[in-house]
């Protein structure tokens, strides 16, 4: 048998081609469509975007005030209760105070409870990834190779439960609602869970699994800002409680500003609140827990009604305005530009 004998290439020898294939696909001969840019289908498509966007952003405003909202700060209105959380050492004594506000009109429909800070940044890199994720869903870590420090254990070895500086900032305190109908004082019937979102609910967070929830956590200790363990959330309601806590999970997903606010409670329509909150006088009783003072914060409680849209921000509604009115004024221009264009070829043809 003889064996192949590879030569190399004499000189003065063409190099082999590096063209691709005479296909179809590599030669790009496959049929395609190439749109034809013609005046009127570049000036009809900014006037209609421009339509477009200006009919959107006439809704999305109209939309957005028509919202119900009533917006009551309490932070200078708790000032004795705020003085009190500035010392630490005072964690374990209660302190109430109340602020009444007037309803000079009804708000029909379903109300929303949010709680509002000011000048409190979550967006910190530090504080955004102190947590642990692998913890929140129940299972069983080593929470000193988690990024919880310096959140994740006491001295004494026992590690925090939930770890990380999110969950030990946790907002906690207690806002009620009361109605002052004539001589009495009814309190308005609030619902606590449903508020978070249904993937935060039953996908990323868990709780450990055993036969009872205190058995679950056991040996481990609740954050040092927190006045209860986790599993004490809400004594009331079981599948409220834990990791799976709705209050705890809003608060968990963190704002992007300084200023923001996230629900809290929705009020339940039964009995008096059966339309949404009559006009009268309210009060809310509010467990001062969360000290703002030391950072220079505020605090408020809102009463807000949605639409379709959302709630009472008006920005996407600008935002389609401004975006609408500069597809219209460029469509202008291009014919002002196009106009003038032709002018001056109809007057060189001329001559």
């Amino acid at each position: 048998m003889k064996s192949k004998t590879s030569f190399p290439p004499q000189e003065g020898a063409a190099p082999p081609s590096r063209c691709p294939d005479n296909s179809a696909f590599k030669q790009q001969k496959l049929p395609a469509w190439k749109p034809q840019l013609t005046f009127a289908s570049v000036l009809s498509s900014f006037f209609l975007t421009g339509a477009f966007c200006l009919i959107m952003g006439v809704c999305l405003v109209l939309s957005a005030n028509s919202v119900r909202e009533i917006q009551i700060d309490y932070s200078d209105k708790c000032s004795d209760c705020s003085k009190l959380r500035e010392n630490s050492s005072n964690w374990n004594k209660e302190c109430h105070c109340s602020v009444n506000f007037t309803l000079k009109e009804d708000i029909l429909g379903d109300v929303f409870m949010y709680y509002g800070l000011q000048n409190f940044y979550q967006n910190h890199r530090r504080y955004v990834m102190s947590r642990s994720d692998a913890q929140l869903l129940g299972r069983n870590v080593n929470i000193q190779r988690s990024r919880c420090a310096p959140f994740s254990t006491y001295r004494n070895g026992t590690p925090m439960a939930p770890c990380g500086a999110i969950a030990n900032s946790m907002f906690n305190d207690t806002i009620d609602l009361f109605y002052n109908r004539n001589s009495s004082v009814i309190q308005v019937p609030l619902l606590k869970t449903g508020n978070s979102w249904w993937t935060d609910k039953n996908v990323k967070f868990r709780n450990p699994e055993s036969y009872n929830l205190s058995s679950a956590f056991a040996g481990t200790a609740r954050p040092p800002y927190w006045q209860k363990p986790v599993y004490l959330l809400d004594e009331e309601d079981e599948r409220n409680n834990g990791y799976v806590n709705d209050d705890f999970i809003i608060w968990m997903r963190v704002s992007a500003f300084a200023t923001f606010k996230n629900l809290y409670r929705r009020v339940r329509r039964i009995r008096h609140f059966a339309e949404g909150l009559p006009a009268g006088n309210y009060t809310f009783r509010i467990s001062y827990n969360f000290p703002v003072a030391r950072f220079k914060g505020r605090k408020h409680v809102i009463l807000s009604t949605v639409v379709w849209s959302g709630g009472s921000n008006p920005f996407l509604g600008i935002a389609y305005l401004v975006s609408g009115t500069a597809a219209i004024l460029t469509g202008f221009v291009i014919t002002g530009i196009h106009l003038k264009l032709r002018k001056k070829k109809t007057y060189f043809q001329r001559q």
